[in-house]
C-alpha cells in the first residue's frame, strides 16, 4: 500500500498594498515625465512639489481611516474644511497675533462637530451616510448663507505652513510625515488603535470582551474631524484667504474615502491602515501631476481617475479573495 505524498509548495510573500500603490505611483509618473519631455518634475523639487500635493488630501485622508477602521464614515469633513478656511481667516485678518486664537477655535469648531457626529451614529443609532451628510448640510448651509466670497485673510506668518521650509523640506510636509507617524503609532501601538480594530473587525464581540464601542466611534469621529481641521488651516495658509467652497470643489469627503479604499482598509471596517492611506494619496497626486503633464482636460481627469479607483479597488478584492465593502 503506498500513500501519495503531496508536497506543500509555500507562497511566495505578498507584497504590501502601500508598497504596491506608491511603486505603481511613482512609476506612472516617471514614465509621464520622461515620455513628456518635462524632465524637471523629476529634480529635487520637482519629487517635493509631487509630495506637497498629498498634503492636503492626506491629513483627511488619515482621519477617514480612523472611521471607516470602525466601520462608520464621514461625508461632512469637505464642508468641515471649508468651515476652518473661513473661520481661521476671518479671525485672523492679516494680524500674526490672532494665530494661536483662530488656531484654537478651529480645532474647537472641529471638535465639536465630531463630537455631535459621533453621538448621532454611536449613541443616536443613525447611520453614518446620512448622519454625517446631514452635519456637512447644515455647515455648508451656514456658510453659504453668511459668507458669499473670500473671507478675511490669513497673517504673513501663518501662510509659512505653504510656503516656508526647513532645510529645504516644506513645513506642510513635515506637517504631513509628523501627524501620520502619530496616527500610525496610535493604531499600532496603542489600546485606543487596538480597540478601533476590534470594533471594527467584530463589534459584538469587542462588545463581549468589555469594550465600550460607543465611546471608541466616537473618539473616532473627533480624530477624523481634527484632521479635516488641520487640512483646512493648511488650505487657507496656502490660499491666504477663506474660501467658503474649497472644501466642497476639492471633494474632499468622497476623495478622501476613495483614497482609504484603495490603500486596503475597507468599507466594512476592521482592517487597514495609514500607510495604505497615504499610497492612496500618492496615486492620486501622481496622476494629478500626470494627466497635468499630458494637458488632459479637466472633465476627463474626473473620467480617468473614476475608473482607476474602480480598477484599484476590483485588483484589491482579486488579491485578497475578498470583499472590500
Amino acid at each position: 500500500m503506498t500513500t501519495d505524498i503531496t508536497k506543500i509548495t509555500p507562497r511566495a510573500p505578498r507584497l504590501p498594498v502601500s508598497v504596491l500603490l506608491a511603486g505603481l505611483s511613482l512609476g506612472f509618473y516617471i514614465i509621464i515625465a520622461l515620455s513628456t519631455g518635462e524632465t524637471a518634475q523629476l529634480s529635487a523639487s520637482g519629487i517635493l512639489g509631487l509630495f506637497q500635493r498629498m498634503v492636503a488630501l492626506g491629513l483627511v485622508a488619515i482621519g477617514q481611516t480612523f472611521v471607516i477602521l470602525v466601520g462608520s464614515i464621514d461625508l461632512s469633513v469637505a464642508a468641515l474644511i471649508s468651515a476652518v478656511a473661513v473661520l481661521a481667516s476671518h479671525v485672523m485678518q492679516g494680524d500674526s497675533t490672532m494665530m494661536l486664537p483662530a488656531i484654537v477655535l478651529c480645532l474647537g469648531l472641529c471638535l465639536m462637530v465630531g463630537l455631535i457626529n459621533g453621538a448621532l451614529v454611536a449613541y443616536g443609532g443613525i447611520n453614518p451616510l446620512i448622519a454625517t451628510l446631514g452635519t456637512g448640510l447644515v455647515i455648508q448651509g451656514v456658510l453659504a448663507a453668511s459668507f458669499g466670497m473670500l473671507q478675511g485673510a490669513v497673517a504673513r506668518e501663518f501662510q509659512a505652513l505653504a510656503y516656508g521650509g526647513l532645510l529645504g523640506v516644506p513645513y506642510s510636509l513635515v506637517l504631513l510625515a509628523a501627524l501620520s507617524l502619530a496616527a500610525a503609532f496610535v493604531l499600532d501601538r496603542t489600546l485606543f488603535g487596538a480597540r478601533i480594530y476590534a470594533v471594527g473587525g467584530n463589534p459584538d464581540g469587542a462588545r463581549l470582551a468589555g469594550i465600550r464601542t460607543e465611546r471608541v466611534i466616537l473618539s473616532a469621529h473627533v480624530v477624523a474631524s481634527l484632521f479635516a481641521g488641520a487640512s483646512g488651516l493648511y488650505l487657507a495658509a496656502r490660499l491666504q484667504s477663506g474660501t467658503p467652497w474649497i472644501g466642497r470643489d476639492g471633494i474632499y469627503d468622497l476623495e478622501s474615502i476613495a483614497v482609504t479604499v484603495i490603500g486596503g482598509t475597507i468599507l466594512a471596517g476592521g482592517k487597514g491602515g495609514v500607510a495604505g492611506t497615504l499610497a492612496g494619496v500618492l496615486l492620486f497626486a501622481s496622476l494629478d501631476a500626470g494627466f497635468n503633464m499630458l494637458g488632459i482636460d479637466a472633465f476627463l481627469k474626473q473620467v480617468l481617475r473614476g475608473a482607476i479607483v474602480i480598477a484599484a479597488v476590483a485588483v484589491h478584492a482579486v488579491r485578497t479573495k475578498g470583499h472590500v465593502a
